[in-house]
């Protein structure tokens, strides 16, 4: 019986083949995903796999010259032969093999290896020897003419045997240099070669029709046409590897059972045919005449009357085209047993039919049932779940925020399970689903990771959490934040750590400043600011304070809007924009009719010198030489001056505070880190430079003289924080340090408690594929902070530390807004232009809310406030129709475009009362109405002047 021992899930793609070494005691495997990696199950310490070489291509074959030797060569698709150090010392020798005729025919599917010779094989159907010593070519032979898939060199290296997809399995001479014999008794692509014969006197093969061939050739001496070639075994798909050892053997198929089969011994444990038997016997007769040399090992009849193991006269097969048994006439009795076998070239050869052949075992002796994998998937409208189809039939409901199953459907058709859990709904693409090894994968990239939202109403939580109106969760973001939660709490514990010891040296400084210091003195951290002047720069707070914003929506004409200053995207970091959001008061009026693009507000980053003057007035001597408290009593007088004019708040000496969401205000920005730039609030930076001058001269010296050039990875992030740390103390001597580590809060990314043994896998696009950088679990992310911190990308880093997403235009949708057969008022705008624009993400009751503004202004009551809470909401009294189909409030844009307009031009929306409220109609004044050209004139609907 088989027993199970260990079981690891080492790649993340196809394993294309596997190979002992070591004495048995390490598996070194193979994949598409580039990778050739080395598992040791036997160990005391077992380990994770560990990866010994990678290719820039499929890895296709591995091969190890003998079981006490330190190396494995691998070829894949990138037409290189590598060699490996198994003690990790990396790659130890590299041979080119492209194609001499066909370059891009040079990859490499087959690796026959012994101590002086390597041989390789692929598409261009030719066999290359190579010196494992120095890379150099020995010699080619040429001969196959498809596929070269299996390779098997014996021990003396003087004989090479080959398998092709010609169906044929050739032996070549390495003194010779050519082939000595084609074996022909497959007639089908063979796929695997196998043999633990040191002079491959007793070799197996498989084939693509699933026929696995057992020959023994021993003591033909050099004649194998006089060898014995048995059909052992028959499975129901093509077997691509075939192993045996013992009185077993094993084949692997594309199923993911393994089966074992009776191994048969050929001298021993068989009852040959009688005409078999006479055969060999007269064979072995001349030989022993003509010369000393052994003679064909011919089987003993049974003694004692016990039983051998009868083999069938159609279990054997003709080793070759010129074998003289079987001989073709003894088959000739049925011609429907006679079939025409056309082999490439000009040869016919006339053969028994495929279903002739009797295998030897019918059933195997055991089967090691594999798992079941997934096969098929179906990502839902949401985006948010997946269906998945296993070998067995089963069909599971997955949750991909959640990381795991959440129903099961039974042996059902996926497609008919689709339609009873499927909603209504057109999400961006944030995911990509991969299902090739066995298992789900999702896969995050950058590019559009967090091109995908959610609103926060729609999410079923355990714990209740506080979000406000029409907020929005980002998917991307919010699985990130808790795959890598414990890599951010060890990103924090250290960062705790480093700040610990520059606050350290703070306190020391500020200690010895005092005179006649007490004995003792005791500074609690949380107090550390006390001592500190309160008209001093305001501390930045910590990124855990903000709450998080969802950008208001804002309905805007389509056409485009007056972009603002490229300089100010150059001029801001993720992290600066992040900080702008949720500076904005949380409770503002949206302004449908304002631009796509909102206008920057105070916390936004400009140069000085690039701010127009009519907004910042350049700085006097007078104004830059105040002092604290004179700047505290200028703002006061600033602020009444701004409420007798009933003015836009501008920020006249620098040191005011943000300006309400849409002001056009520009704070000053702080100098740039090797092109990126850790951003603080603007109280800060502008109470520490209250003149433009002097800030513009600080920068340019801080530029030149202070500029640092940091890794493009996640470390490169964590080095500007701490740049940021030294920079604040060269500037602030006597202030503490606050954390820039800010991820994000449960209101923004609720929390999330993944599985943990989820597994977490960085890699990284190359030309041949994707290529592995860290692998690890959600439980394991933290203790591999130093390797992450090396190979991660940048843009993982901004978003757990710093909360800040790649910037991104948003794509929005445009559409008409008519009233339903005109029995409202038009909302047209006064050029006739009724074409608008939004986020895709706009809900349909907000729609309703631009109508309800434009057709019925809130009434003011005497005191000059708007009507009260009790009056009716837009989407109460108002309907939207598309297609004359009564639209839910909250569908979205994207998918009202998806599901119910289903086409290409703008959106035609009909906007109608339901009568709980009366609308009524404007007084169109007579004498005006009258003045306007005929093709303006309101008929109907509203149309456009005549051109």
């Amino acid at each position: 019986m088989t027993r199970f021992r260990a079981q690891t899930q080492a790649h993340t793609h196809w394993i294309n083949d596997i190979v002992l070494a070591q004495h048995h005691n390490a598996v070194v495997s193979a994949s598409s995903d580039l990778l050739i990696k080395l598992w040791r199950p036997l160990a005391h310490n077992a380990q994770e796999p560990a990866t010994i070489g990678q290719h820039a291509d499929y890895v296709k074959c591995v091969a190890t010259p003998n079981q006490s030797t330190n190396w494995v060569a691998s070829g894949g698709l990138d037409r290189k032969i590598y060699l490996w150090d198994l003690a990790g010392g990396g790659q130890t020798l590299q041979i080119d093999v492209s194609g001499e005729e066909v370059t891009e025919k040079g990859s490499v599917y087959a690796l026959g290896v012994n101590a002086g010779i390597l041989a390789s094989g692929g598409p261009e159907s030719i066999v290359r020897l190579w010196d494992p010593k120095t890379g150099k070519r020995i010699t080619k032979f040429v001969g196959h003419t498809d596929n070269i898939r299996a390779i098997l060199v014996n021990d003396s290296g003087d004989m090479v045997m080959t398998a092709s997809s010609d169906q044929t399995v050739k032996v070549w001479s390495v003194t010779a240099g050519r082939c000595m014999h084609t074996l022909t008794m497959h007639n089908d692509s063979v796929w695997s070669l196998f043999s633990d014969d040191p002079e491959l006197g007793i070799f197996y093969s498989s084939d693509r029709s699933g026929l696995v061939v057992k020959t023994d050739v021993r003591g033909t001496l050099g004649e194998m046409d006089d060898g014995l070639s048995l059909a052992v075994a028959q499975e129901n798909d093509g077997v691509s590897k075939v192993v045996a050892c013992g009185d077993s053997m094993w084949t692997a198929t594309a199923r993911s059972s393994i089966n074992r089969w009776a191994n048969i011994d050929t001298l021993a444990d068989i009852q040959l045919p009688e005409v078999f038997r006479q055969h060999r016997a007269s064979i072995a007769t001349t030989r022993s005449r003509e010369s000393s040399i052994p003679s064909l090992p011919v089987p003993s009849p049974p003694l004692n009357g016990s039983a051998k193991k009868t083999i069938p006269a159609k279990s054997i097969l003709r080793i070759s085209n010129t074998a003289t048994f079987p001989p073709i006439s003894s088959r000739e009795g049925d011609e429907s047993s006679i079939k025409t076998h056309v082999r490439k070239g000009s040869e016919i050869l006339v053969e028994p039919a495929a279903s002739e052949v009797e295998p030897v075992h019918g059933l195997p002796e055991e089967t090691i049932e594999g798992q079941f994998g997934l096969v098929k998937h179906r990502l839902l409208n949401d985006r948010r779940r997946v269906l998945t189809l296993d070998t067995a039939g089963d069909v599971l409901l997955w949750d991909l925020i959640q990381c795991q199953p959440i129903k099961s459907f039974g042996k059902r058709h996926l497609e008919d399970v689709v339609p009873d859990v499927n909603t209504l709904e057109a999400v961006a693409p944030w995911c990509s689903i991969d299902t090739s090894s066995g298992n789900l994968t999702v896969v995050l990239e950058p590019f559009n990771c967090f091109d995908a939202e959610m609103y926060a109403d729609e999410l079923i939580l355990d714990e209740p959490v506080e979000f406000r109106e029409d907020q929005r969760i980002n998917l991307g973001k919010w699985v990130l934040r808790y795959l890598f939660a414990n890599l951010i709490d060890e990103e924090i514990r250290r960062d705790e750590a480093h700040r610990w010891k520059l606050n350290e040296a703070v306190e020391n400084r500020l200690v010895t400043g005092r005179g006649n210091p007490p004995l003792a003195i005791s500074i609690p951290p949380s107090d550390g600011w006390a001592a500190l002047d309160s008209d001093g720069p305001t501390p930045r707070a910590n990124g855990s304070q903000y709450p998080p914003v969802t950008p208001g929506f804002a309905i805007g004409l389509a056409t485009p809007g007056s972009p603002l200053p490229p300089i100010l995207d150059s001029l801001t970091t993720p992290l600066d924009k992040r900080l702008s959001q949720v500076s904005r008061p949380s409770v503002e009026r949206e302004d449908y009719f304002s631009d796509a693009i909102h206008a920057p507000d105070a916390n936004q980053t400009a140069k000085p010198n690039q701010t127009p003057a009519s907004e910042v007035p350049p700085p006097t001597e007078e104004k830059a030489a105040k002092t604290p408290g004179e700047t505290s009593k200028d703002k006061e007088k600033e602020k009444e001056k701004e409420k007798e004019k009933d003015k836009d708040a501008k920020d006249k000496d620098g040191n005011g505070k943000g300006a309400p969401f849409g002001m056009k205000k520009f704070r000053m920005g702080m100098p740039s880190f090797g092109g990126k730039k850790i951003g603080r609030s603007a109280s800060t930076a502008a109470a520490e430079k209250p003149a433009v001058v002097d800030e513009k001269a600080e920068e340019s010296e801080s530029s030149s003289n202070h500029e640092k050039e940091f890794e493009d990875n996640f470390l490169g992030v964590v080095q500007k924080i701490h740049s940021e740390y030294e920079k604040q103390l060269a500037e602030n001597p006597e202030n503490m340090v606050e954390t820039r580590i800010c991820p994000s809060l449960p209101n923004d990314t609720p929390v999330l408690k993944l599985p943990t043994g989820t597994k977490v896998i960085l890699q990284e696009e190359t030309s041949g594929g994707s290529a592995e950088l860290y692998r690890g679990t959600v439980a394991t992310v933290g203790a591999d902070a130093d390797i992450i911190e090396q190979r991660g990308p940048q843009w993982l880093s901004e978003v757990l530390l710093l909360n800040a997403i790649p910037p991104k235009d948003p794509i929005k949708v445009s559409f008409v807004l008519h009233p339903w057969q005109d029995k409202l008022p038009s909302i047209t705008a006064a050029d006739g232009n009724n074409r608008l624009n939004a986020n895709r993400m706009l809900r349909v009751k907000k729609i309703l809310a631009y109508v309800a503004e434009r057709i019925d202004p809130p009434a003011e009551s005497e005191d000059g406030d708007a009507a009260g809470s009790d009056a009716l909401k837009p989407e109460e009294y108002l309907e939207l129709y598309c297609n004359e189909q009564l639209l839910p409030i909250t569908m979205s844009l994207a998918t009202l475009r998806a599901h119910v307009w289903k086409g290409g031009n703008d959106i035609v929306l009909h906007y109608k009362a339901n009568g709980r409220k009366h609308i009524p109609m404007p007084v169109e004044d007579p004498v005006e109405e009258a003045s306007k050209p005929e093709s303006m004139r309101v008929v109907g609907q509203v149309v456009t002047a005549a051109a």
